[in-house]
């Protein structure tokens, strides 16, 4: 071989060499399905950050808690474990009553009051998840959610003492107050719990129901809408700032585009997995007014409630979202 040759080799070599450093090969963790339409959002929002950086940025989404559990994952990219990582917002209730304002029932009861409720705790969440090293680039909403039980929902007096499932503080003390037993548990343990009789029921989303395949369990969905609870993608702070500037907008504009995605798609699988339901045999009902009624009374009652534990300037978000309804 030549010297000329030899000098190409080393070169190619050399330009091979710095294209892959150039590259940046982040992990992310997600507690959803494949199907879900959390991880549909997700998938949007990585091929955004790849094409807008022209594949210098490159994301490995592992989803359905395959590597991380959902409780977990927050940890996890505060610690660099993984670069991003989708989050419920409910999950971290006991730190702090803000987690949970969205869990209050009827606070929030359709998406236009979901999006003003989530433009007045932004703040709160941006300042929070920077002092923790992290920040918020991506809010997704639940759709309204609803009880699978075995027997037919009228009033709610059916519900005394049966076992229910729910996802946070705020939705285990509403399930106190219908009459329930309620017991937190994480989404991969519900069909284990069904099974071996520790819950009876759920108070989830359509959307829930079809991924664990809720009719292998209940015979009826009634829909109350209630609450519209939000996850989000969040991101290492030291992660993104080792980007230069115009890949840092990049990320960042790709996450406000998912929270457009994600509200567009939460309504979209609301009704598609209510069909869904109905498809595999379920009963699918609204919340008669009795029942309604109840639990606008246990709205008010916990919104006080919530009101005692939280500090003046947590009040203030919610008088923020109040004022901004009027």
């Amino acid at each position: 071989m030549n010297a000329f040759a030899k000098l190409g080799m080393t070169v190619a070599a050399i330009c091979l060499a710095s294209t892959a450093s150039a590259e940046t090969k982040w992990v992310m963790a997600s507690g959803y399905p494949e199907d879900s339409f959390f991880t549909q959002t997700i998938r949007q929002f990585i091929e955004e950050v790849e094409t807008a950086t022209e594949g210098e940025v490159q994301i490995d989404l592992r989803p359905n808690g395959e590597l991380i559990k959902l409780d977990a994952i927050r940890r996890a990219v505060q610690s660099g474990q993984v670069q991003l990582g989708e989050i419920r917002f409910g999950v971290y209730g006991n730190e702090n009553p803000m987690y949970t304002l969205d869990s209050v029932p009827n606070v929030a009861s359709d998406y236009d009051e979901a999006r003003l409720l989530m433009d007045a705790q932004k703040p709160w969440f941006d300042k929070t998840f920077a002092d923790a090293g992290m920040r918020v680039l991506s809010y997704m909403p639940w759709p309204g959610q609803g009880f699978y039980t075995k027997f037919e929902v009228t009033d709610g007096s059916e519900f005394q003492d049966v076992k229910l499932r729910i996802y946070s503080p705020a939705t285990q003390r509403m399930g106190e107050l219908l009459g329930f037993q309620a017991t937190i548990l994480p989404f991969a343990e519900v069909p284990q719990a069904f099974s071996t009789g520790l819950i009876e029921a759920l108070f989830t989303s359509a959307q829930t129901g079809v991924d664990i395949q809720a009719w292998d369990y209940a015979s009826h969905f009634t829909y109350s809408g209630s609450m519209h609870n939000k996850n989000a993608i969040i991101i290492n702070e030291r992660a993104l700032s080792r980007l230069d500037p115009e890949m840092q907008e990049a990320v960042i504009a790709a996450g406000e585009k998912a929270t457009e995605t994600a509200w567009k798609l939460s309504q979209e699988a609301g009704e598609a997995r209510l069909k869904e339901l109905e498809e595999n045999g379920m009963t699918t009902s609204d919340a008669s007014p009795e029942l309604q009624a109840k639990l606008a009374g246990i709205g008010e009652q916990m919104t006080a409630e919530w009101k005692e534990s939280a500090s003046p300037e947590e009040v203030e978000v919610l008088d923020n979202y109040l004022a901004s309804k009027e």
